[in-house]
């Protein structure tokens, strides 16, 4: 039976062990990455600019999926070498292919993806590219040719996401959510090889073109939203509640600044435990399992049983939610059945590390040093390629060793974890 305590050691052991795919699928996914961010900031000005648009956000598209690629070949690496594999192996269960398992975790993957805002990151990579890329064309020549000019034009640059034309997004929504609804129930079915890749790339396509209409269009009717009654009475309830009740606006200003370390801190430890699980063969999407022995169940249990227009109204109300929290939900259940402590070491391990690499790229900056101008622009990339390599590669390992902790413990139990 291992001991929770036992986490840090068994983290650095599959770390060791799988250094080198590890180290081989960052590099090559980060290379990708990079390749595929310069083409969509090269693409996309130049003449028929909305179809250029249209393009980049397709290859902004490829690069999630080309994130979602390296996590799953990482943490494939390092399921290869976990005692619950090896148990299961010991049973019969044969080695699952990577496509076979990118196919099988993408629908879901693409779920946590978005309800989380993971491509919030890819999305501000894309416009740091786009910046610094064409940096003379953005930034320095509209800036000299309203000195020349005298004029005070405004200066836009790196803003390729949010310039689609919204009729254009609009169209383009209709086509990617007709493939997501075809692909989603390809997935149900069990038909077609990379139906479920074919999916997320569907679903981050449709979200994307989304967003960009959505953006636009409130940028349109933003003041006639401010000027609607609903709107009004909304903030006058809000003020006389801050007004009136004592310790509200007190309340709320500390729930605002405790509320983002709570989320770093826990919840987004375990949506990655989340992703690992996925990969590692378990269900992190069910509500049932969420909520098992808990009051809640009941309610499951009669929404299951209603009519299908109630259910998919309740599924409207609360689906964001749900894909949001239902997967940390079911993480955090799995990691508790290795015991309270090894929840508390995840989320310790998992947080300083990050943490201690915000203080560990300081230092080293501080160390490096200089005076030349720019030098910086050069330097930083390889700091930071070599801290997010060991950053990644030391907290999907702390995630694995967590999930097999607590696999194996149960099992030893006589527990199935993915039950």
């Amino acid at each position: 039976m291992p001991s929770p305590f036992s986490l840090p050691l068994h983290a650095l052991r599959l770390a060791g062990r799988c250094a080198l795919p590890l180290i081989l699928w960052f590099s090559a996914g980060e290379l990708a990455r990079w390749a595929t961010l310069y083409l969509a900031s090269e693409i996309q000005h130049g003449d028929f600019y909305q179809a250029r648009l249209v393009a980049a956000y397709v290859l902004l598209t490829v690069v999630i999926l080309i994130s979602m690629t390296m996590v799953t070949g990482m943490f494939l690496s390092l399921r290869r070498v976990l005692w619950e594999t090896r148990a299961r192996e010991a049973d019969g269960q044969a080695p699952e292919r990577l496509w076979r398992s990118l196919n099988r975790i993408a629908p879901a993957f693409a779920v946590i993806y978005m309800a989380w805002s993971l491509h919030i990151e890819d999305a501000a990579d894309f416009q740091q590219m786009d910046l610094l890329h064409n940096l003379d064309d953005n930034f320095y020549t509209p800036i000299l040719n309203n000195i020349a000019n005298g004029t005070d034009e405004a200066v836009t640059y790196g803003v390729g996401l949010v310039s689609l034309d919204w009729r254009v997004s609009l169209a383009a929504m209709a086509v990617t959510f007709g493939l997501r609804v075809l692909f989603a129930r390809m997935v149900e079915n069990g038909k077609g090889g990379f139906s479920g890749v074919a999916a997320a790339f569907a679903e981050f396509s449709f979200v994307f073109c989304a967003l960009n209409a959505l953006y636009n269009l409130s940028a349109l009717r933003g003041d006639w939203t401010g000027q609607r009654a609903i709107v009004g009475g909304v903030q006058s309830t809000w003020e006389q509640a801050k007004a009136g009740i004592p310790g509200w606006e007190a309340f709320w200003a500390w729930v605002a600044e405790v509320w983002p370390y709570a989320v770093d801190a826990l919840a987004v430890p375990l949506t990655w435990l989340a992703v690992a699980v996925l990969v590692f063969g378990a269900s992190v999407d069910d509500v049932r399992r969420a909520v098992r022995g808990t009051g809640l169940e009941k309610g499951v249990d009669k929404l299951e049983g209603s009519h299908s227009i109630t259910q998919r109204a309740v599924d409207r109300v609360v689906g964001g939610f749900m894909e949001r929290w239902v997967p940390v939900v079911n993480a955090f259940r799995i990691t508790v059945k290795g015991g309270a402590t090894l929840f508390g070491l995840v989320c310790l391990l998992y947080t300083g590390l990050h943490v201690g690499a915000d203080y560990a790229s300081r230092a080293i900056y501080t160390l490096i040093g200089s005076d030349v101008p720019f030098m910086w622009l050069f330097v930083s990339h390889p700091v930071a390629f070599v801290l997010d390599l060991l950053v990644t590669a030391l907290s999907f390992s702390v995630l694995a060793a967590a999930f097999d902790i607590a696999a194996t413990r149960a099992r030893l139990r006589g527990e199935d974890i993915t039950a």
